[in-house]
């Protein structure tokens, strides 16, 4: 993979990437993996102003996780837009397995040892669940299967925090370990450029203007 800063010879495929919006998990800050749960009202409201942002951003596409969060999510700016939702299987979130619906400190206390080995080796899953290093392989192969149907177009992605930190983190040639170091709100939107001869660039992160916070 091409790393310089040399000028690319293709027009970007631009990945618009928005994490759904709020859930009853996300305000009990609770793990919420493959639960099929809803969005809040104020959920319905993030995605709907997130909708109105992306009204002038020239999207062509639009691709969901198979989640309930994300397809309500998708829903308004695919209706807004006048496209189609494709949902794709490879950007639904982490299968947190056991840990689903608990807070992080209620699977400490109930197994502190297996989230010691989670938080220091990516390799780790939650009892049942799965890794960050296998959402990352499972990301990857769904990201760059996506390019292939649609090089050179604006793509909406409605995903997860695990999936849209794993683009960035890609993007940017980080070790793993960086997904620890970032942080995504509800209906946040990040915005990464992938070009056909190599290099992917981070264009924004975590942008919440549209939510008025």
């Amino acid at each position: 993979m091409s790393t310089g800063w040399g000028g690319p010879d293709t027009e970007p495929t631009r990945l618009v990437l928005l994490r759904h919006g709020q859930t009853p998990l996300s305000v009990e800050r609770r793990f919420a993996g493959r639960g099929d749960i809803p969005l809040t009202d104020e959920g319905h409201a993030q995605a709907e102003a997130a909708a109105r942002r992306l009204a002038g951003w020239g999207i062509e596409a639009v691709v969901s996780s198979p989640l309930l969060r994300a397809r309500q999510t998708a829903g308004y700016a695919a209706d807004l837009l006048g496209l189609a939702v494709e949902e794709d299987e490879g950007f639904v979130e982490t299968d947190f397995g056991a840990w689903e619906g608990l807070t992080f400190a209620e699977a400490r206390e109930s197994d502190p040892g297996q989230v010691g080995r989670w938080l220091s080796d990516p390799e780790t899953g939650p009892p049942g669940g799965e890794s960050f290093a296998e959402v990352s392989r499972r990301v990857g192969k769904a990201r760059d299967a996506l390019l292939e149907r649609h090089r050179g177009r604006r793509v909406l992605v409605v995903s997860h925090v695990t999936p849209i930190k794993v683009a960035v983190q890609q993007a940017m040639l980080a070790p793993i370990g960086a997904l620890y170091r970032m942080h995504l709100d509800t209906a946040c939107l990040t915005e990464v450029d992938c070009y056909a001869d190599g290099p992917q660039v981070v264009r924004s992160l975590n942008d919440t203007a549209h939510l008025g916070t």
